[in-house]
């Protein structure tokens, strides 16, 4: 073999070694090579630049759905559309799967970043061309900016990394570019995390139970279920930061199974027809183990499920709805109740109503908090409460805090409130306290279990 030919084959060898066999883009290989020879480049005059990472947004059930040369097939396509929309003298790389890496030499700060993150997610979510069908998908990014982000190609990846993973903990479609405060976000996140792992691990996370009253006598008749959680080190954690926590770290089942379980032993010391109820969340209304799994807890718990409901809000819904209806059967199939929560915030609501079965609708608190002095909302709530009741379905107010809010819900019909006004939420002595002043439980009840 001549030189010439050896050489022609060195050159292939090195060009398949940095080249994405699918797609034709670089690999990571190759992203990673260029940025380590921008940095020697410019470390002299650190000149800034940028460094990117995108994936798609639920590209998962793309390829369970239709198969893994559907999902080639979008990923190549994909591929296209960066390669003709990057600004000049960028490099794009396909680093595994559905993410992919940019090297951008002129984008210098965060809103140049932004900017064209919210091209490529424009470009990105046209629909895809799989022959008999169309798909629409949306994409998340995370940027990095040498040298504020990192001095290193190592380092710049980390940033992205860590940049991108905040857009996917907000959602879909989600621009971030890194810094300093996500950073130490998230380094807090994973402290919270951890001892909330530990928390779980040693049944430290409480229960306490909101009232939940027959507007017309002011009784109760069943109680929310909400989770509180005081560490040793970090004190009091707001379970709107602990939730979505475990929702997005894996670990939401652990924690509702302890929650539950909890919640369903003090529910059997109230009195008879007395309800429990217990918030499902979005992450749980797309695994399809979801209603099995709260089956069994309550079956182990020895609750007659007839006495729990479960409150699902429509965003939860949405994220999968044929998932989500499918849960939603199973626990009705069960017996346990089903309430929509937050009504009114959604866009569809309506249409919610009319494509899932509910049996209660929980009206939101902003419709209650503006009843007694704004018009339109007072009408917007008469109208709820009359939809209702032609569905054959109850309601209940939430954030009611005035006597004239809860009289003014009773006149107009509404069968059911909740909020300060009947009572914040407490433990499970005081609860049973609670109901034993009210003389609807007998004194002296003790819970089943240490608590």
């Amino acid at each position: 073999m001549d030189l010439n030919a050896q050489n022609a084959d060195a050159h292939r060898d090195e060009r398949s070694r940095f080249t994405d066999s699918l797609t034709g883009l670089g690999n990571r290989w190759r992203l990673t090579d260029k940025i380590a020879r921008l940095v020697d480049e410019r470390a002299q005059d650190p000149a800034p630049f940028t460094v990117g990472i995108m994936n798609i947004d639920g590209f998962k059930p793309i390829n369970d759905l239709f198969g893994h040369a559907a999902g080639d097939e979008i990923l190549c396509q994909i591929a296209h559309r960066l390669k003709n929309c990057l600004p000049a003298g960028a490099t794009c790389a396909r680093l595994e799967g559905d993410e992919f890496g940019f090297l951008l030499p002129l984008v210098f700060d965060q809103d140049s970043a932004t900017k064209l993150g919210k091209v490529l997610a424009e470009v990105l979510s046209a629909p895809y061309d799989l022959g008999e069908r169309n798909v629409r998908l949306s994409s998340s990014f995370g940027f990095s900016i040498y040298p504020f982000a990192g001095e290193d190609n190592n380092t710049l990846m980390e940033s992205a990394d860590t940049a991108l993973y905040r857009s996917k903990r907000r959602g879909r479609n989600q621009i971030t570019v890194y810094s300093e405060e996500i950073a130490e976000q998230i380094k807090r996140g994973t402290l919270i995390e951890q001892a909330l792992r530990r928390a779980i691990n040693s049944d430290e996370v409480e229960v306490h139970f909101q009232p939940i009253v027959n507007l017309s006598t002011k009784m109760p008749v069943g109680f929310e279920a909400l989770a509180r959680w005081t560490d040793r080190e970090l004190g009091f954690v707001p379970p709107d930061i602990f939730i979505p926590l475990a929702e997005e770290r894996g670990f939401i089942d652990q924690l509702t199974e302890v929650l539950l379980r909890k919640a369903s032993k003090v529910a059997q010391t109230w009195p008879e027809g007395m309800f429990l109820s217990f918030n499902l969340s979005s992450a749980q209304l797309v695994d399809p183990t979801t209603a099995s799994s709260i089956i069994a807890i309550l079956g182990k718990a020895g609750i007659d499920t007839r006495a729990v409901e479960m409150e699902i809000t429509e965003t939860a819904i949405m994220s999968d709805p044929e998932i989500a209806n499918k849960i939603m059967n199973e626990l009705r199939d069960a017996r346990i109740g089903i309430s929509l929560d937050d009504f009114g915030t959604g866009q569809s609501s309506l249409g919610r109503l009319r494509d899932f079965a509910f049996d209660k609708v929980k009206i939101d608190r902003a419709f209650v908090n503006e009843i007694t002095t704004d018009k339109p909302t007072e009408h917007i709530v008469k109208a709820i409460l009359a939809m209702c009741q032609g569905l054959d379905l109850a309601a209940v107010a939430e954030g009611i805090e005035t006597e004239e809010q809860a009289e003014m819900l009773n006149d107009m019909g509404c069968g059911y409130g909740q909020g300060y006004f009947f009572g914040r939420p407490i433990n499970a002595k005081d609860t049973c306290a609670y109901l034993e002043s009210l003389g609807v439980l007998p004194r002296g009840t003790t819970i089943a279990f240490p608590y």
